[in-house]
């Protein structure tokens, strides 16, 4: 009797098994990796129309894009999935779209999305050819093993130039010119060739249901009212409702409340088996718990190893964020919380300033992260902020414990320089590629921001990549804006990072009548450091409103004064009155105005008006 059970339960597994199998034999997860603005938003909305994905009243433009920011700017700032139903010759298929965010900010994001799929549509203008961000997400799905589908986009333009660009995606991918499929995501050209390529070309998943679970999150995203929704793809195993679960990076356990599958509408389900993308609630109020890359596993029947390539996401770029009127300090800082609910990649700490009162510290990953943040708090809760120089985070050591090492996020927090050892400041590998005319200028443009070219290759007669090593700080200001300035909007730039180095850094500060400004202090090359205080010094004093006295604006290194320019006394004509007589009358006249603006300017103090704080910003302007 025994042995009929064990046999009827083999036989019960091995049917599941089979059926499981088939399941995944028609699914198909794939992602679209491109530069920014080559059509992947309005490629994604042809694929979902034709599929019948979402009816003619759910349409718009750039669906996955559900902000009105990344409407407006063109880019996808929070990746998305979508499931969609195509049938060919008969057969049902399932496609996962797994969307990924468009820019370098969000590389790692990027990277966890490549990791859930078994193929990429890389996407390519016809009128722009190949750009650096391609080149970079491409290596990024070739290490995961993705079949790669060439689509060349917006071939119907007047300016397209098909037959250049197939050549040139030919010698990237060394792939066949027939691989290519031509497209316009506009008109629709070339999508049903597309999908056919999906279902051809992508791998069914590879996994076994019978494993221990093991499931990748790529994205989580904040529900007001059900908590954090967690986005994941299953490599292994099945998940159930109900089911315990742990989070592997974090230890800690939840009951899977809900399960399913993410069409536009979320659609519940009862089981999910490997293969599968779905998402997951499991009543998780804050998003630090869920954490990208990580792995989900379940309590009764865990694996033994996690998903390779998690990383904590470290903050690379950081400012202060101070609220305009400093009685709206606990509304930014009730502001700041619900941003975090939604972005957990946004870092922040209280902190005060001598100039701007009580604040916030705060860690992006980026310039554009840094951007859409403050963008964010003055459109949802419209809060009125002044943001400070941004910083990079630096390490320092002094000679006194040459061991410890002193994480800097702040120039106010970096040592004496008397008792410092050295500075390491992070360095990134840059990729540019730009026309031949622009080389010049390029290069001029990153040695002047102390790079080093590495590489140069030519990719085509008229087009260039170029590799340097540059210092992350030295691009975090005005570093793209004046690339697409020298080279006429033609170099696209992409970044990844490579690691700390030693450098000669120094902190430059601003004296206003003797009183340093805490808020305009900056880390700098020492190199660098007479010009850059020389010109906060010349901005300053066009800003800063005259006073009945003198006031000096120095910048200092240290005890030495290194620049040092005066907004002049607003004076009275004291003497107007006396029309003539003794010289001796003028003189005291003069002499008691001169006490005067003596005891005004040791009392008095200085407005820096909020247009001073962005100055350091636009020094090169």
């Amino acid at each position: 009797m025994l042995a009929q059970s064990r046999a009827l339960c083999l036989h019960r597994l091995s049917l599941s098994t089979k059926v499981a199998w088939r399941i995944m034999k028609h699914i198909r997860n794939f992602c679209i990796i491109a530069h920014i603005d080559h059509g992947k938003s309005t490629l994604a909305d042809r694929l979902l129309d034709a599929t019948g994905a979402v009816t003619d009243r759910e349409k718009q433009d750039q669906l996955l894009d559900n902000m009105d920011l990344e409407r407006e700017r063109g880019i996808t700032i929070k990746s998305h999935a979508i499931q969609m139903n195509y049938s060919l010759d008969g057969q049902e298929y399932v496609f996962n779209l797994i969307d990924t965010p468009g820019h370098v900010d969000f590389s790692y994001e990027v990277s966890r999305s490549i990791a859930a799929c078994e193929g990429a549509l890389l996407v390519v203008d016809a009128a722009q050819s190949i750009q650096a961000q391609t080149i970079s997400n491409l290596y990024l799905a070739l290490e995961n093993d993705l079949e790669i589908i060439p689509v060349l986009n917006k071939v119907d333009l007047p300016s397209a130039n098909p037959e250049e660009v197939t050549d040139d995606v030919v010698d990237l991918l060394g792939c066949d010119p027939d691989e290519l499929i031509l497209a316009s995501a506009k008109t629709g050209l070339g999508i049903d060739a597309l999908l056919r390529a999906i279902v051809t070309r992508i791998p069914a998943p590879k996994g076994e249901v019978t494993e221990p679970l093991q499931a990748l999150i790529f994205d989580s995203v904040y529900n007001p009212f059900r908590g954090v929704e967690t986005y994941f793809r299953i490599l292994n195993g099945k998940i159930q409702k109900g089911e315990r679960v742990q989070f592997m990076a974090t230890s800690k356990t939840y009951f899977a409340d809900e399960i399913g599958a993410l069409k536009l509408k979320q659609e519940p389900r009862k089981e999910m088996l490997a293969g599968d993308v779905g998402y997951l609630i499991t009543g998780v109020k804050e998003a630090k718990e869920v954490k990208v890359g990580d792995t989900i596993t379940s309590v009764a029947r865990p694996t033994d190893c996690a998903i390779e390539g998690f990383e904590e996401v470290k903050p690379m770029v950081f400012a202060g964020i101070y609220p305009v009127d400093t009685e709206e300090y606990e509304e930014l800082r009730a502001s700041m919380e619900k941003l975090q609910l939604n972005d957990a990649s946004l870092v922040f700490a209280p902190e005060s300033s001598a100039a701007l009162g009580f604040g916030f510290r705060c860690g992006f990953l980026g310039m554009l992260h840094l951007e859409i943040i403050q963008e964010r708090l003055e459109r949802e809760f419209d809060m009125s902020v002044i943001t400070t120089v941004p910083n990079v985070s630096y390490r320092a050591y002094t000679r006194k414990n040459p061991d410890i090492i002193l994480v800097v996020n702040n120039p106010s927090d970096l040592p004496d320089p008397s008792v410092l050892e050295r500075v390491e400041e992070p360095f990134i590998k840059a990729t540019i590629i730009t026309k031949s005319d622009f080389v010049g200028n390029v290069m001029s443009l990153c040695i002047e921001k102390r790079g080093v070219i590495t590489n140069q290759t030519y990719l085509t007669t008229e087009r260039v990549e170029l590799h340097f090593d540059l210092p992350l700080a030295e691009i975090v200001f005005d570093f793209y804006d004046r690339l697409k300035s020298v080279s006429k909007g033609y170099a696209s730039f992409d970044y990844s990072p490579i690691g700390l180095r030693a450098s000669k850094l120094v902190r430059v500060d601003v004296l206003l009548n003797g009183n340093s400004v805490d808020a305009l202090s900056a880390l700098v090359h020492s190199e660098n450091a007479y010009g850059l205080g020389k010109k906060i010094c010349e901005k300053l004093q066009k800003l800063i409103p005259r006073q009945q006295f003198d006031i000096p604006i120095q910048a200092a290194i240290g005890a030495k004064i290194i620049a040092r320019e005066t907004v002049k006394a607003v004076r009275k004509d004291v003497t107007a009155k006396c029309y003539g007589g003794d010289i001796t009358r003028k003189r005291k006249l003069l002499e008691r105005q001169k006490k005067g603006k003596k005891k005004m300017r040791q009392i008095g103090n200085v407005e820096i008006p909020q247009q001073a704080f962005m100055a350091v910003l636009k020094l090169n302007e």
